[in-house]
């Protein structure tokens, strides 16, 4: 398995390089997900890859999102930032009913950026290896008809397949209102088969306490059955790293 895995990053370099580009400083692992993320094909991965660097380059110029650059989505504090899952996989969490429609989409766009760079960044420990992967947990509590954001979600969803392949452990979506129900069916429709795997709507009792175990008490606040308290994503201090910028393999 092992030959077959390193046979398939050779090729799939080779074809980066046809393509105009270089994966040079990429370690395996950061260039496996791309592989995984097209059924092992090296040119599909290659193409995915070139696409992604283009992307990044065009998005994020300066290779991180500064807070300054998404003051409006951040002044809600409607995301946090809960530490390690049982997993070892950092936990975003999501409070929809303070989020609203961006006015702005290329700052949401940024933003969305912001969340899941740092997100990932929280779980390298000063040493990025490539393959990290985060939990994400979207609370739609008391959210409202003005808290609906298809576009948004699509857009968040859609980042995670096309930008970061193989970054989502699991999704989990927590007291979706029946109003919800039409919304959700419609973001999923966008989603391919592999992401819409990876995510557990919670409806009950015996899927809840699921929830509690695979994430952990440590990490869960109180009012989600854990120990912890809500961190606001922009209150977390993230480790630099010691082997080199934190933008390079994501």
């Amino acid at each position: 398995m092992d030959e077959r895995r390193d046979f398939a990053v050779t090729q799939m370099i080779n074809s980066v390089e046809k393509l105009g580009s270089s994966a040079e400083g990429y370690k395996d692992p950061a260039l496996m997900r791309f592989l995984v993320a097209q059924s092992m094909d090296p040119d599909k991965a290659a193409t995915m890859f070139v696409q992604w660097q283009k992307w990044r380059a065009s998005l994020v110029p300066n290779g991180f999102i500064s807070e300054s650059e998404v003051v409006d989505e951040l002044q809600t504090r409607k995301v946090f930032l809960q530490g390690l899952s049982q997993e070892k996989y950092p936990v975003m969490l999501i409070q929809t009913n303070k989020h609203f429609p961006a006015e702005d989409q290329n700052q949401f766009k940024k933003f969305v950026v912001y969340l899941l760079d740092k997100t990932i960044a929280s779980a390298f420990k000063g040493r990025e290896i490539g393959d990290e992967k985060l939990i994400g947990v979207i609370d739609l509590q008391s959210i409202s008809y003005r808290n609906i954001d298809a576009r948004g979600l699509i857009t968040g969803f859609q980042f995670l397949q096309a930008y970061y392949p193989e970054r989502l452990a699991k999704c989990y979506i927590l007291h979706m209102p029946w109003f919800f129900v039409s919304v959700w069916r419609l973001v999923s429709r966008f989603l391919e088969k592999a992401t819409l795997e990876k995510i557990v709507i919670v409806s009950n009792e015996d899927e809840t306490k699921e929830f509690i175990r695979e994430v952990g008490e440590e990490v869960l606040p109180e009012e989600y059955g854990g120990r912890a308290k809500l961190v606001a994503i922009q209150d977390v201090q993230v480790t630099p790293l010691e082997n080199g910028p934190t933008n390079r393999l994501r």
